[in-house]
């Protein structure tokens, strides 16, 4: 086990395979999209091994799959299956946002991935399409439908946008009566390419949690697990549960265990940082395992104590999240 300047184990990756997306989500990048990288700027499978290899040895135990969207990324499930023998990790998850991923889904079941976090931000196809400026909540719906069936542990992550889908929050939140998922509600961020959308983020945790409920009185507070980024709550006789995540407000730093690999290579300590490390020019400089491993313990004896004190240190925060990895 491995310990960060602020005594917070680390424990947990987000690994980002591709800053690529077949979606153009409107909390995520412009409508014409980003930039994306050149293949050879991005880690290669082996590369991204090799980091979780290390950190593996450093007491990292669950690695998340990110993007971008993962399966744009030509052969993940090969590499997943890999990822899967690694010594040390206990548990593989993925994020994802559906469109691609229903024909992989007794896959990823065989071969033991534990939960897999669907983003979805409105049931309605009209408001889908205007969001994400793609036609594919059929696609969405029929991923979350085979996940549940192979028996997944499914999160639905909805980020809430003022004028865009506030309307959402109480047909989503209704998922969970029927349905084992557990239905999270985020802020929003300002990772979509342009920077902040509203001068002051009207819908924050505390906001979504009184809609919730004005809707359900009822509502119950229940217990967090360690490390949850996520207050989770319960209406009485729902299967489901539901979130609320305070992904701008930030008041869950203090038990931070993640960090973050970008496509490109880059640790991230905190979401909110600039990057601290260049891993992909540590492993093409021909780095051994013991130098990469001093490169980690020396990033991890840095961190900042939450995202208000990463932020401070960089500019403007304006890239877009499909190149941080969601």
């Amino acid at each position: 086990m491995i310990y960060d300047n602020h005594n917070r184990p680390i424990t947990y990756l987000r690994l980002a395979v591709t800053d690529r997306c077949n979606l153009r989500c409107f909390y995520c990048m412009p409508e014409e999209g980003i930039r994306y990288l050149p293949k050879k700027q991005l880690l290669t499978y082996e590369e991204m091994e090799r980091v979780v290899q290390a950190l593996a040895r450093l007491g990292v135990s669950k690695v998340r799959i990110t993007g971008g969207e993962p399966f744009v990324r030509t052969d993940l499930m090969g590499f997943m299956h890999r990822l899967a023998g690694i010594d040390g990790l206990t548990d593989i998850s993925m994020t994802t946002n559906g469109v691609l991923t229903a024909p992989h889904v007794a896959d990823l079941a065989a071969m033991g991935v534990k939960a897999v976090n669907l983003s979805l931000d409105t049931l309605d196809r009209e408001r889908f399409h205007k969001i994400t400026r793609r036609d594919e909540l059929p696609a969405v719906l029929d991923t979350l439908d085979k996940l549940l069936a192979a028996g997944i542990q499914t999160k639905i992550n909805a980020v809430v946008m003022d004028g865009q889908n506030t309307q959402d929050l109480i047909p989503l939140a209704e998922l969970s009566r029927n349905l084992p998922v557990d239905v999270r509600f985020i802020e929003e961020m300002p990772f979509n390419g342009e920077g902040s959308h509203y001068p002051v983020l009207h819908w924050t945790h505390r906001r979504i949690v009184d809609e919730l409920r004005a809707h359900f009185p009822d509502l119950n507070k229940i217990q967090d697990p360690a490390f949850s980024t996520s207050a989770g709550y319960q209406i009485p006789g729902h299967q489901g549960t539901l979130g609320v995540i305070a992904a701008f407000s930030r008041t869950f730093c203090g038990s931070c265990n993640r960090i973050r690999l970008t496509a490109q290579g880059t640790l991230k300590t905190c979401l909110y940082d600039d990057g601290v490390l260049d891993v992909r020019a540590l492993l093409r400089t021909g780095a051994t395992n013991d130098e990469l491993t001093a490169a980690f313990l020396k990033a991890f004896s840095h961190r900042p104590a939450n995202g208000f004190e990463a932020e401070q240190k960089r500019d403007v925060v304006s890239e877009s999240m499909a190149t941080i990895g969601g």
